[in-house]
């Protein structure tokens, strides 16, 4: 593959800077000068419209963190052509979707060919039998009602749709480390205020602090005030899912602050350990919180696309307008609704025998973030996440994480990815994903106890 059909299965820039930045550092000089070219050669010229680039689309950092982690294995292939390479970073699921799903899938796009079984447009919300069986499955004995559910194309597309919702004047919190989606759609949407190299912040976005020291939950009592606050939990990247009582307090915090919670539980399938696995399991949540999920990374639908978010219908502007009633009227706008067949996928990933399918691929997946984890601690290293999460969150003490990123392709040929993607919090440490055939994580875990 030449550089040129690589570029194109990755979300790259038309037109850059002449100067692109480098995110590595002084040690990886030779692999930052490719890369620095490779950007230029993106630049457009020719004839110019009359029309102003967006300020916010500027204010964005040029090296998105998943086009650059292809970047660079791009060009480790091209300097080691025939390694194997083990991709550990970018959380692609591996596994199979089961029978039982797929089945429903291809039963229901043969009837498409069919006078009797062929269907159009559906509701933009989703079917009302899957979204009746998402509040039933995960939602149940939580007030969650069907028509509070808006089935979709994922939780990342949704991410940018409720952007849309909120004026660009409200206030945005993050945790810190968090998905740069939360981050980069708040920059779009013109929330973010400029870049300040200083500190690798954004000035108008409030990070809160999550690491090891504060059991990866922010300091309330000392946040400053956000009218929406994103939190992911188990988080990606740290794989940590907050307590019952730590939900409590965010809860309450966004109460007394008039605040509305985002909340992503994306990864809610992989909690073992009796933590919440939605946020509607604290009293209050529905006055003061959305909820946003997928069927990517339970049910192996990174490529079929499918998920949902949940709107309460308690959930109120300051002037007691209901939320759900914009969040409809953005849906039916800008979306015509997530795919038939995907639908049809959905229902039978929630039937007693589906669940129980893809439980077992979630477990599968758990039993390779073990092998991962045990390998790490065996080399003497603190390692967090992989418990309640496909990921797990190394240190690597006094070390830049673009430095241990780039060490481990080099000598491994293992892609991670660099803690400092997701944030400055996120310094020292990287990010390795638990997706892969089992034969894979254990090539995996024999070449890095061999780096180490």
């Amino acid at each position: 593959m030449n550089y040129l059909q690589f570029s194109s299965r990755v979300c790259m820039p038309s037109c850059i800077s002449s100067q692109p930045k480098t995110i590595g550092t002084s040690s990886n000089s030779e692999n930052e000068s490719k890369v620095g070219k490779l950007l230029q050669s993106q630049k457009v010229t020719g004839h110019c419209t009359k029309v102003s680039r967006s300020v916010n689309m500027e204010k964005l950092q040029n090296e998105y963190l998943f086009p650059e982690i292809f970047m660079r294995e791009f060009l480790h292939t091209q300097k080691y052509p025939h390694a194997r390479v083990i991709r550990l970073g970018i959380g692609n699921t591996t596994e199979p979707i089961p029978d039982i799903i797929t089945s429903a899938m291809a039963e229901h796009a043969h009837a498409l060919s069919t006078v009797e079984g062929y269907r159009g447009y559906g509701a933009e919300q989703g079917h009302m039998a899957l979204r009746m069986s998402i509040a039933e499955r995960f939602y149940k004995n939580m007030g969650i009602e069907g028509n509070e559910v808006f089935v979709s194309d994922g939780a990342q597309c949704d991410i940018s749709r409720l952007q849309m919702l909120f004026g660009s004047n409200v206030t945005v919190a993050v945790q810190d480390p968090s998905f740069p989606a939360y981050i980069d759609s708040s920059v779009i949407a013109g929330r973010a205020g400029n870049f300040q190299e200083e500190t690798g912040k954004y000035k108008n976005i409030v990070y809160l602090n999550c690491r090891p020291e504060n059991n990866f939950f922010p300091d309330l009592s000392t946040a400053s005030r956000a009218d929406l606050i994103f939190f992911c939990s188990p988080n990606n990247p740290t794989g940590n899912a907050a307590s019952w009582h730590q939900l409590k307090q965010l809860v309450e915090f966004a109460k007394s602050n008039g605040s509305i919670i985002v909340y992503d539980s994306s990864y809610a399938a992989y909690i073992s350990d009796g933590s919440p696995r939605s946020i509607y399991e604290i009293p209050g949540a529905r006055e003061v919180a959305i909820e946003i999920s997928s069927f990517s990374k339970f049910a192996g639908f990174t490529g079929v696309r499918l998920g949902w978010t949940v709107v309460p219908e308690e959930l109120l502007y300051a002037n007691g307008f209901p939320v759900i009633k914009d969040y409809n009227r953005i849906v039916c706008t800008c979306f015509n609704g997530a795919s038939n067949i995907a639908q049809a996928g959905g229902l039978a990933c929630l039937s007693a025998e589906g669940y129980q399918a893809i439980t077992n691929v979630v477990d599968y997946y758990k039993e390779n973030a073990k092998i991962i984890i045990d390998t790490f601690r065996a080399l003497g290293l603190k390692v967090y996440g992989g418990k309640n999460a496909p990921y797990i969150w190394v240190h690597f003490q006094g070390l830049s994480s673009w430095d241990v990123f780039n060490e481990i392709l080099e000598k491994t040929h293992i892609v991670t990815i660099p803690g400092k993607g997701f944030g400055p919090a996120g310094e020292g440490y990287i990010r390795v994903g638990a997706f892969g055939h089992r034969e894979t994580i254990l090539e995996a875990s024999a070449r890095l106890k061999n780096l180490f």
